[in-house]
């Protein structure tokens, strides 16, 4: 296998090995992690439903309102996290070198994501907010801070499922999950089809609710060409799209 020179890397993306079985199945450690991230962001919710509850009935409005914001906020950051690594840097990078390789490891073998049981997908994330969520349980006591940090750091969590779940098969899926991604709660395969590729649009990957203005208004376009204007570096969604990167059949 080949290695390729991304546009606007100085080094070579180095040539992923496929992964085993091994490496997609769920080790006790992962499940643990899990835990503890959905134990925290459910203590964070709980905690803002029983403010809630203490007020009047009119003021419930303000957590939901704060919940539904961390929501979108979540949408329109998965969307610049994963236009960054799309096109930025590569496997050398420090602190995020592991993960732009991820994405474009993925970009080459897409329905590979499928393949991963759901606490190896999810820990790192849910290890991560652990360390923010967790104090935040402990200090803050303001239902709208629970209500938008609940929300906002569950859908970090459980954003590559999301992901995932969007690249799977109706037939193959959860009917809730079914259900959410014809509501366009989240992100469904249809929708995230018109990212693989070319990859350089519908970034956005939770429920996609951004994709459409990000792209009306050329937001990406616009912040490639003023940072290769700036430093010169262009990025990898210029390139014509990989010919290898093919996606599994898809049914109903």
């Amino acid at each position: 296998m080949t290695t390729t020179m991304p546009i606007g890397t100085s080094k070579p993306i180095s040539a992923v090995a496929t992964p085993t079985d091994r490496d997609f199945q769920s080790t006790w450690t992962h499940r643990a992690w899990v835990a503890i991230g959905c134990t925290s962001v459910l203590v964070c919710l709980a905690k803002s439903v029983m403010a809630a509850s203490e007020r009047s009935p009119v003021m419930w409005f303000v957590p939901l309102l704060a919940g539904y914001f961390g929501y979108l906020l979540m949408d329109l950051t998965s969307g610049f996290y994963h236009w960054a690594f799309d096109n930025y840097g590569d496997a050398s990078t420090p602190l995020f070198g592991s993960q732009i390789e991820a994405f474009q490891h993925h970009h080459k073998w897409p329905w590979m994501v499928t393949r991963i049981q759901f606490a190896n997908n999810i820990h790192k994330f849910a290890r991560a907010l652990a360390f923010v969520v967790v104090p935040i349980d402990f200090v803050s006591k303001d239902m709208v801070v629970h209500a938008f940090v609940g929300v906002y750091f569950g859908c970090i969590m459980f954003s590559l499922q999301i992901h995932a779940w969007a690249h799977g098969t109706k037939s193959r899926l959860p009917p809730l999950v079914v259900a959410l991604q014809d509501a366009s709660v989240l992100i469904s395969p249809s929708q995230h089809d018109h990212h693989h590729p070319p990859h350089n649009n519908s970034y956005c990957s939770v429920s996609g609710v951004w994709n459409e203005f990000l792209e009306r208004k050329r937001v990406f376009e616009k912040l490639e060409m003023e940072l290769f204007l700036k430093f010169g570096v262009r990025p990898r969604s210029w390139n014509e799209p990989s010919s290898d990167s093919t996606e599994e059949i898809k049914g109903d």
